[in-house]
């Protein structure tokens, strides 16, 4: 049965959200199909809709990005500008830094392992204990008066480690990786950014091992209008995810997503283990 347009365009909204907010992607690209008896989207789509993440986040970061890059290739000519310079060049850094050990723990499980986990079990689990810490996370941070600290090498190394513990579904690489920043004492903004531009150089390097591996198979056949749809979908709603998010922390907590974890992982258990 080939994919529907409407399949399609479901699927790259659910990417493009779930991927920026602390709600689990893997999990809900596990669980939704399930819902509605689709047959596995395969992989040619999901490199496209992450793909289509990866555009969103870019775009929406593009200035700090603008600035990060520059720093690395342009020389400057004032000490203010040098200065300036040192601090992005050290943040781009920081940003590659944390990406390795989520490369490492990935390599180990799918490599040397060859574990793969798609339990809709392990999903609602997931979601249910790491949203609990989240929210303990944010009632920690918002008693904390030093939230506002700057991030370090040691904070980057942590933040990077827990983001290798998302390769197991429901527990959400967005949000491990902000409730990390917010126990480093982090601001929520702060942590958030930190939790998207990490995104980038992740969703890449795995979009990258994707394409070498359907290339490798070359039996993953998808229309393109399907493709077209999930694509489109998956940058307009990461876009708005990432924006809404940013809004959503800045006014009030959290609080509204570890309750939607809570919620959606019971529901899962009661009508799909």
């Amino acid at each position: 049965m080939a994919m529907t347009i409407f399949q399609a365009l479901i699927l790259g909204l659910i990417q493009g959200l779930t991927e920026f907010l602390p709600v689990s992607s893997s999990g809900h690209l596990i669980f939704v199909p399930h819902i509605f008896g689709w047959i596995d989207q395969g992989l040619t789509f999901d490199v496209i809709v992450h793909l289509g993440t990866l555009v969103a986040v870019v775009v929406y970061f593009r200035e700090k990005i603008f600035r990060v890059l520059r720093a690395f290739f342009v020389r400057e000519t004032t000490d203010e500008l040098k200065t300036i310079a040192k601090q992005e060049r050290m943040f781009g850094w920081m940003i590659a830094f944390s990406v390795v050990p989520a490369l490492a723990f990935g390599f180990v499980m799918s490599e040397v392992l060859n574990i793969e986990i798609r339990s809709t079990l392990v999903v609602a689990w997931g979601l249910i204990g790491w949203g609990i810490l989240l929210g303990i996370a944010d009632r920690y941070n918002r008693r904390r008066l030093d939230a506002t600290s700057s991030l370090t090498w040691k904070k980057a190394l942590l933040i990077g480690c827990a983001q290798a513990l998302a390769l197991i579904p429901g527990t959400s690489r967005s949000g491990i990786t902000m409730t990390t920043g917010l126990f480093a004492n982090l601001s929520k903004k702060d942590a958030a950014e930190f939790s998207f531009l990490m995104s980038v150089p992740v969703i890449a390097i795995a979009g990258a091992l994707k394409i070498l591996e359907l290339i490798k198979s070359g039996s993953d056949a998808v229309a393109v209008l399907p493709l077209v749809v999930g694509f489109f979908a998956s940058v307009i709603s990461g876009y708005l995810a990432i924006w809404g998010l940013l809004k959503i922390i800045q006014k009030w907590s959290f609080m509204p997503f570890v309750v939607y974890r809570i919620v959606i992982a019971i529901l899962i258990v009661v009508f799909l283990v």
